[in-house]
């Protein structure tokens, strides 16, 4: 199994109540019913206003590094990963479970 986690910081112009966000907020939320390839999805705000927190959090898990490659060049996700991109900056970990 493997947990993939993608932590997301807003670009500093963008805020919550852009359009262009809560679009994008959706948009990660549904990734999991879009995606047959993850066994467990969560999304969600952070709640810790520290300066060095993200802002958005993804979590899936994924049988194997097969599963994960299909994932990440899956059509929904790439959409997904489209909007992210242009209203923020993010670092991935995938982790073996």
């Amino acid at each position: 199994m493997i947990r993939h986690i993608v932590l997301f910081k807003l670009k500093p112009q963008f805020t919550w109540r852009d359009e262009c966000v809560v679009r994008a907020e959706r948009m990660a939320a549904e990734v999991g019913r879009q995606v047959g390839d993850l066994l467990e999805w969560r999304v969600g705000r952070n709640v810790s206003d520290r300066d060095i927190a993200y802002d958005f959090v993804v979590m899936g898990l994924v049988s194997d590094e097969e599963a994960l490659q299909r994932y990440l060049v899956h059509p929904f996700h790439q959409q997904s990963v489209r909007q992210w991109r242009e209203i923020s900056d993010w670092v991935v970990a995938d982790l073996e479970e």
